[in-house]
């Protein structure tokens, strides 16, 4: 219940971002602003998140780093709110609808089934996805899938309120201070 009120907080504090990002995705890249991607939530169900738009329309739905050359399918705005994160803040609608919450793993691609079946045997898939987690402020795209379990396994045992405010407190240092956020596109 308090998740759901600070994403409602987090949602108007946020909107005249939003309308921000929106006016110069449409501006540069045309419509549509938002993008729904069908992931997998909290004991392998499936959700559908909302980020900003950052990819060309009809960009195949598979894992960034199994495409060839992404940059070439990153919009002209798309490069600059993805490397600021600007691209999950629609994901606040996600938690208020109550399918993920602010600190947990990220929800895996629909098709990412080595990722599953791994998430699996460790029992991370009964964690409520987030919108950062411990892989996240810990190499992001720049671990192996393994990693990120391990990682994901982690917090798995150790979560805890004092955790999640860690990992949220390095997730925005990471955003505002850091050079090398583990973002690989």
């Amino acid at each position: 219940m308090i998740t759901k009120f600070l994403a409602i907080i987090f949602f108007v504090f946020f909107s005249p971002l939003y309308i921000l990002i929106g006016i110069s995705i449409i501006l540069f890249d045309g419509s549509p602003i938002f993008f729904k991607q069908k992931r997998i939530g909290i004991n392998n169900k499936i959700i559908y998140i909302l980020k900003f738009r950052t990819m060309k329309i009809n960009t195949r739905d598979i894992p960034t780093h199994l495409v060839n050359n992404p940059q070439e399918l990153v919009t002209r705005t798309g490069s600059f709110i993805r490397k600021t994160s600007l691209d999950e803040l629609p994901q606040i609608i996600n938690i208020i609808k109550g399918d993920m919450t602010f600190v947990g793993p990220r929800p895996a691609l629909h098709n990412q089934d080595d990722l599953i079946r791994l998430r699996e045997k460790s029992n991370i898939h009964k964690l409520k996805p987030g919108v950062t987690g411990w892989a996240q402020v810990n190499g992001r795209d720049k671990l192996s899938i393994e990693e990120k379990v391990r990682f994901e396994e982690y917090y798995y045992k150790n979560k805890s309120l004092f955790f999640d405010i860690k990992i949220i407190l390095i997730t925005i240092r990471q955003i505002f201070y850091s050079n090398n956020k583990g973002i690989s596109h």
